[in-house]
């Protein structure tokens, strides 16, 4: 695959990615409205990519999918390999009584 190839596939995988967040986010309620584009941005965001490979690769694995099996096969790609990831980020963000403490200097 040539890098173009690559890069028109990360941009559907891309594409998909986003619808799939927003529909996802839209079924969530307790996120609300004025928070939707904070976790839709931390969501598809290529720093939250990373923890799975190249943002590029990964947005491409899911433009091919698309492209050869269908949004349903590539919704259920993210669903099931990012979202777990992310729903267990966002929590540990969430958690009460959490700091970063920092080291007294002397």
């Amino acid at each position: 695959m040539t890098l173009e190839e690559k890069r028109n596939f990360a941009w559907v995988g891309d594409a998909v990615l986003a619808l799939f967040a927003r529909r996802w986010i839209l079924e969530q309620t307790n996120i609300s409205s004025k928070e939707r584009a904070k976790v839709f941005q931390a969501m598809t965001s290529n720093e939250f990519l990373s923890h799975f490979g190249e943002p590029t690769r990964i947005e491409c694995e899911i433009g091919i999918l698309f492209e050869n099996e269908g949004l349903a096969n590539a919704n259920h790609f993210i669903e099931t390999q990012l979202l777990p990831n992310f729903i267990k980020r966002q929590k540990q963000n969430k958690q009460p009584g959490r700091y970063i403490r920092k080291k007294s200097s002397k």
